[in-house]
């Protein structure tokens, strides 16, 4: 794909991101668990990968430096406006894969968070983070699950023929794949890395627009919300992302 489609295609996204309403409050559990990967480790390099419209840096300061990379120019600009004062923190607009030269690398932490199911290039990706690696970096990533609870209940309904199927929200947004920890796993082997730890995270038992509106009505209230996060310590496998950390393996040879 040349730089001009995936601009074109960035720029249809951030369209589609913003008119998405539950995925508000995904993304809060996704930022619980990614503040919780900071707490227990407390990077002081960081490169988060694709910012999206709340850049990691809104929650959590206590590096030393980071650099996001975000190719939406409307998404950059929100990073840039919201670490104006902030001397800590350089954003540069492009995609990883083209930039990676004129990134320092070293990192303690690189964030691909929400990322990997919606690039046409996948591996491209991967082993532009794997190159900005050392030997100490955690790669740390997460994507929708192709076996979350709703979609095994959309499969038993009979509105999808497998798992594997596209949702409408997944047509929406034109992401290509969808992601079992199994294919991860195999992905992140492929480029080069061990998987430190992985899991899933959140179940979510409805698509978004469902779930949207069971929050919208109260049914689905905080304290609702907060068991369904604490649910995947029942089914590990069946959040609505997964997620894993990696580091770079490293030659036996």
């Amino acid at each position: 794909m040349s730089l001009t489609s995936k601009q074109q295609a960035i720029e249809a996204y951030q369209s589609a991101y913003s008119a998405s309403n539950f995925e508000v409050i995904q993304a809060q559990y996704r930022k619980r668990l990614l503040l919780e990967l900071l707490e227990k480790h407390q990077p002081k390099r960081m490169l988060e990968v694709g910012c999206g419209w709340d850049t990691i840096a809104n929650s959590w300061q206590g590096f030393e430096h980071l650099c996001i990379v975000e190719p939406g120019s409307e998404f950059a600009e929100k990073a840039r406006q919201d670490m104006a004062n902030n001397s800590k923190v350089t954003v540069v607009q492009h995609f990883l894969e083209d930039a990676t030269e004129q990134l320092q690398g070293d990192y303690d932490l690189i964030l691909l968070s929400s990322l990997l199911h919606e690039v046409p290039d996948v591996e491209a990706l991967m082993l532009s983070a794997k190159a900005l690696c050392a030997k100490h970096t955690l790669v740390h990533v997460n994507v929708p699950n192709a076996k979350s609870m709703h979609r095994l209940l959309a499969l038993e309904m009979g509105l999808i023929g497998t798992l594997y199927a596209p949702s409408d929200l997944q047509k929406t947004f034109k992401q290509p794949r969808i992601f079992d920890l199994q294919s991860l796993r195999a992905l992140a082997q492929l480029a080069g890395f061990d998987v430190v730890s992985e899991g899933s995270f959140f179940m979510k038992p409805f698509t978004h627009a469902q779930m949207h509106s069971l929050a919208q009505s109260g049914f689905a209230n905080q304290a609702m919300l907060d068991g369904l996060w604490a649910l995947t310590k029942h089914f590990p496998d069946n959040g609505s992302e997964i997620y894993m950390n990696l580091q770079r393996k490293e030659s036996t040879s």
